[in-house]
């Protein structure tokens, strides 16, 4: 008997101290749950303050041909920012960005361009979907178009200053536009998406259509793998009157107008492996219509005609940046535009205007560019580029162009796509 009592006492006093233990856990563990709920209030505070972020940039630039004059000769102006910088020191594109989740539904983005102008010019505002589900996601407002693959990518983020000439003449630099998007991406070991787009028609290759319903339409594919992506894509508008000026043969004032129907097709490659970058596009471009003419201004020899209009041109690039140190990069950038074939009814007739009297549309010129850049990138904040180009865009005219550019990021900003 007092062996049992013995065994018990002993064992009481075993558990005193283990349930002490115990009751100190307890507590250690209640602090932490009210540590955790405290860091999580805060962060749902400020889940409701959106990234801000600030891009700075400007160029000093020595050009042989004044910029003003600037076109690309055997090819409809698209009114875009398609020249090359003003010479001498200038405030290039800034932007300020804004984006953030807006519930566990939506997310948001702005994208506002300050140019040099002093003009404020909203370059993307748009919503996205966090929850559809089966990789399904909506855009919706005014975003940069999925089609090719430097066309999403903000201009601060290319490996050189300015755009390829074949973004220039068949979009305008690059496209945006007011719409929706629908974007798809497979479930599969490999990169997969597929997307298409309804949009306002509101810049070039449209001519912003005052109806309901859509102006543009466009169809994309992404294909990609370990450091590659391909893609294919199309677009598809209806521009009416799309005017443009122009001389003719006697030195008058003309303007030119394209009502019908444009449609693009852009195939897209980009390769990177360990510090070398490689990307190309290739466009073709079918444009089948009316062409309007009209010299009233002008010389008057003519004054308005209407007559049928097509076109089959395209244009390519093929580029390659290599990272020679951790902080430096050197690039080199081949373009090329051709011609092709242009029918102008106003022409074939034989009864009024000759090609002469349409130059920018009618002159067999096949524009080409090269460039060569080195850029150094101290911190992943900032970067400073050199860029030498010869352009050969105007017909017999070739223009050398040094560029230096700096570019400075503030504030919270995200990754760029592949």
């Amino acid at each position: 008997m007092f062996r049992s009592m013995g065994c018990a006492m002993a064992f009481a006093m075993a558990a005193v101290p283990a349930h002490a233990q115990d009751a100190a856990q307890l507590k250690q563990l209640q602090q932490r749950v009210e540590r955790l709920e405290a860091q999580t209030k805060a962060r749902g505070q400020s889940a409701f303050n959106p990234d801000i972020s600030l891009i700075l940039q400007g160029t000093a630039a020595s050009l042989q041909r004044d910029p003003e004059t600037y076109q690309i000769t055997g090819f409809a102006p698209s009114g875009g920012e398609v020249g090359p910088p003003r010479r001498g020191l200038s405030l290039a594109e800034s932007e300020l960005v804004m984006s953030g989740n807006v519930d566990p539904y939506f997310a948001g983005k702005l994208v506002a361009a300050l140019t040099p102008e002093d003009e404020l010019e909203v370059e993307e505002a748009f919503f996205s979907t966090l929850a559809l589900g089966r990789g399904l996601t909506l855009k919706g407002g005014r975003f940069l178009s999925g089609i090719g693959y430097q066309n999403e990518i903000h201009q601060h983020a290319w490996d050189f200053q300015d755009a390829p000439l074949a973004y220039k003449v068949f979009l305008g630099g690059r496209l945006n536009d007011d719409g929706l998007q629908l974007r798809w991406l497979a479930p599969t070991d490999f990169f997969l998406e597929l997307g298409t787009e309804a949009g306002r028609g509101r810049s070039f290759p449209a001519t912003d259509p005052n109806k309901n319903g859509a102006g543009a339409w466009s169809l994309f594919a992404h294909v990609g793998g370990d450091g590659w992506r391909a893609g294919l894509s199309y677009l598809r508008v209806k521009p009416n009157e799309r005017a443009f000026e122009d001389i003719d043969a006697l030195g008058g004032a003309t303007t030119q107008a394209f009502s019908g129907t444009s449609r693009l097709w852009i195939a897209d490659v980009v390769v990177k492996w360990r510090d070398l970058k490689l990307q190309g596009e290739y466009f073709r471009r079918r444009e089948s219509g009316d062409l309007a003419f009209d010299d009233s201004a002008g010389s008057g020899a003519f004054g308005a005609l209407t007559d049928a209009y097509g076109s089959t041109q395209s244009g390519w690039y093929a580029q390659a940046a290599y990272r020679v140190l951790p902080q430096w990069r050197a690039g080199y950038r081949y373009d090329r535009l051709e011609h092709g074939d242009v029918s102008n009814g106003i022409v074939d007739n034989g009864l009024g205007p000759t090609a002469a009297d349409f130059p920018l549309l009618m002159t067999e010129h096949n524009p080409t560019r090269q460039t060569v850049m080195v850029d150094w990138s101290p911190t992943e904040f900032s970067r400073v580029r050199l860029q030498v180009a010869q352009d050969k865009s105007r017909a017999g005219v070739t223009d050398g162009q040094i560029v230096l550019q700096y570019i400075l990021s503030l504030g919270a900003h995200g990754a760029h796509s592949f």
